[in-house]
């Protein structure tokens, strides 16, 4: 029985010894393009997503919801994780704007606004989440997260459409 278990015990070790405990990047990114594409046909808005950043913002998430019947409208959303690890995320809809805002921001309040590659956006800030905002004829968007301003804003005037 000694033997057996002295047996399981080095099995056991050599397991440990192999297998990666820890990560250096715990993110684990996510290659967008083909949710881009596949949603840009079906949207009923242009979606945004960024060109031109640089390789250390990392995509993490994407999601389209395209039920634009419902009161919600449709949804589509990008999360990265910017290069000082903290998140930022582009989300669009084209349903109720004033819900929409107050989700994505975390209940941030408008604080003013600010001129980004040349569009106005609405600047709010929260105890969480920070964002720019900025409302079109038929579309809202949001570029939100844990990110200062600045970096928001570097998000945001990488969105191409």
């Amino acid at each position: 029985m000694v033997l057996s278990l002295a047996a399981i015990g080095g099995v056991v070790a050599l397991i440990y010894v192999f297998i990666p405990h820890s990560e250096k990047d715990p993110v684990r990114p996510v290659d967008y393009r083909v949710e881009l594409l596949t949603a840009r046909r079906a949207a009923p808005f242009p979606l945004l997503a960024p060109e031109g950043l640089s390789k250390d913002w990392r995509a993490t998430s994407v999601e389209y919801t395209g039920d634009d019947r419902r009161a919600r409208g449709a949804v589509w959303h990008l999360g990265f994780i910017n290069p000082h690890d903290e998140y930022a995320a582009v989300e669009q809809t084209n349903g109720p704007a004033l819900p929409f805002i107050e989700d994505k921001s975390r209940r941030a309040t408008k604080e003013g606004t600010t001129e980004v590659a040349g569009h106005k956006w609405d600047r709010y800030a929260g105890p969480k989440y920070n964002a720019l905002v900025r409302r079109g004829k038929d579309v809202t968007t949001v570029v939100t997260g844990t990110a200062p301003h600045a970096q928001l804003a570097q998000l945001a005037a990488a969105l191409k459409g």
